[in-house]
């Protein structure tokens, strides 16, 4: 079986493989790009620990092709931080505990991070729907929530700040 050369962006770098037509993309991450904050878990799409972004989209990689990939954006856990600066959803497990063991906990916060894009304040029972593909053995879901409602909180403050700011700078311009 001949390789396939792909194309893709890795946590914004521009990368070239070649892969077989069978390899999983949470093997090319793991074992070639020794990226191994995506998880390998169960191996059959039940427990989210795999979740990366695929174009923006939060995707088990244990259920995808890595030629799949070619010409796409791909964002790991590992790139989610700014240089020194972690994501707010990260701020938000560690400050709320929310993690323990820390396996499920990249999968985790990057469907999060999905939920809230989707909607910026969802409820406790829409948190737990759609959180519901990602296991977690060690927490019990409290404090995930927990997390995740009190990123949305920040999120949305911060929204806020944002748009008076941006009123605030549009009247300046005007009376200009």
């Amino acid at each position: 079986m001949d390789k396939i050369p792909i194309q893709f962006t890795l946590n914004s770098q521009n990368k070239q493989m070649l892969v077989f037509p069978n390899d999983l993309l949470i093997n090319l991450l793991r074992d070639e790009l020794y990226l191994t904050g995506t998880k390998y878990g169960c191996g059959i799409g039940e427990c989210g620990a795999c979740t990366v972004f695929i174009d923006d989209e939060p995707i088990l990689s244990c259920l995808t092709l890595a030629v799949s990939i070619n010409g796409k954006e791909i964002i790991t856990i590992e790139g989610l931080a700014k240089g020194n600066e972690l994501h707010p959803m990260q701020i938000a497990f560690l400050k709320h505990a929310a993690v323990q063991c820390g396996f499920c906990t990249p999968g985790m916060i990057l469907t999060a991070i999905a939920l809230l894009r989707e909607n910026p304040n969802p409820t406790e029972e829409e948190i737990k729907e759609y959180m519901r593909g990602n296991i977690c053995r060690c927490t019990g879901y409290v404090q995930i929530v927990k997390a995740i409602k009190a990123c949305a909180k920040e999120q949305n403050k911060q929204n806020q700040h944002d748009t008076i700011d941006s009123i605030v700078m549009l009247r300046r311009c005007q009376d200009d």
